[in-house]
């Protein structure tokens, strides 16, 4: 039988994926975390976490029909809360999406979105309730920024302020929208990006995972094409480090783990002011169309599709 590869199978989509976690130069602890998993299923999934000896993960993944979920997450609530949340967080959408999409008998892309944000509410209530039967973690909360990869398009569920960025070409383009006071004061007018970018308040958002009973999900979704990056990252990182930066990097760097590297690097160069965490998918595979002049990038709901 003649071995399919990316550029003979029609249908073939890889991700070359890869993770990055650092607590930074003036935290003493981590509370930072993210999940890289083929959603094939339990035991025929491949799952990336942190990892104490190899901070970073990587490998290649070839989407199946279920697709795949890239999570980075931000705890809040005091070291060992926020590191508990922001770990919780991964494990529980993961497990959600295994037993609500991976099961399902419509594996439609509107079916897939339902899903996830399903799964990230009942995610905001396991932290929830979980905090309220300990009372040592009361309050604890985490952001989340949850990809997932199926049939040539991505979908987001975020929650918060953790972001997504779209590389292609050599522009990086912001694709969620955070959850923040200072890009609220944005919208409405009361405040620059530059300004926002300079405030005392940068760091407040308006909600978070497990803080209150219920959450809203930002859904959005975006088509992708052959050799685009997709980088998820929390404040740790966005926060001195420019898009057109992330961009330049991925031009040098076009190995997933060492443009993690080269990231969480330059982040800490800059002071390493919190925790920064970095995920990456390089798209391939000629299930994927190539990039065109009228192809468009940026922040789309779902409803708005």
């Amino acid at each position: 039988m003649e071995e399919r590869t990316a550029e003979s199978d029609p249908v073939t989509v890889f991700a070359a994926v890869a993770g990055r976690t650092h607590p930074g130069q003036r935290r003493a602890e981590n509370q930072d975390n993210f999940l890289i998993g083929d959603l094939a299923g339990f035991d025929d999934g491949l799952v990336l976490r942190p990892q104490a000896e190899l901070n970073a993960s990587a490998a290649t993944l070839s989407l199946g029909e279920h697709g795949a979920v890239l999570i980075v997450a931000d705890g809040v609530g005091g070291a060992a809360a926020g590191r508990l949340a922001s770990g919780l967080a991964c494990t529980f959408i993961l497990a959600e999406l295994h037993e609500g999409w991976c099961c399902d008998s419509d594996q439609s892309p509107r079916r897939f979105v339902l899903r996830l944000r399903e799964a990230v509410e009942k995610t905001n209530h396991r932290i929830h309730e979980h905090a309220r039967r300990n009372p040592q973690f009361m309050g604890m909360g985490t952001t989340a920024t949850v990809v997932g990869l199926l049939d040539g398009f991505l979908y987001i569920a975020q929650v918060g302020d953790s972001r997504a960025y779209l590389v292609r070409g050599d522009r990086a383009t912001q694709i969620t929208h955070d959850q923040s006071l200072v890009q609220q004061m944005v919208d409405i007018g009361a405040m620059t990006p530059e300004q926002a970018e300079e405030s005392e308040q940068n760091n407040l958002i308006l909600q978070a995972l497990g803080v209150e009973p219920t959450v809203t999900v930002d859904l959005t979704v975006q088509g992708l094409r052959r050799g685009d990056l997709v980088v998820l990252c929390t404040d740790g990182l966005h926060k001195v480090v420019r898009a057109d930066e992330i961009a330049a990097a991925y031009g040098r760097r076009r190995e997933p783990e060492l443009l993690c590297e080269d990231l969480v690097s330059l982040a800490n160069v800059r002071g390493g002011p919190d925790n920064v965490t970095v995920v990456v998918a390089r798209m391939d595979g000629a299930g994927l169309e190539l990039p065109q002049p009228w192809d468009t990038v940026g922040h789309r709901r779902v409803a708005d599709s």
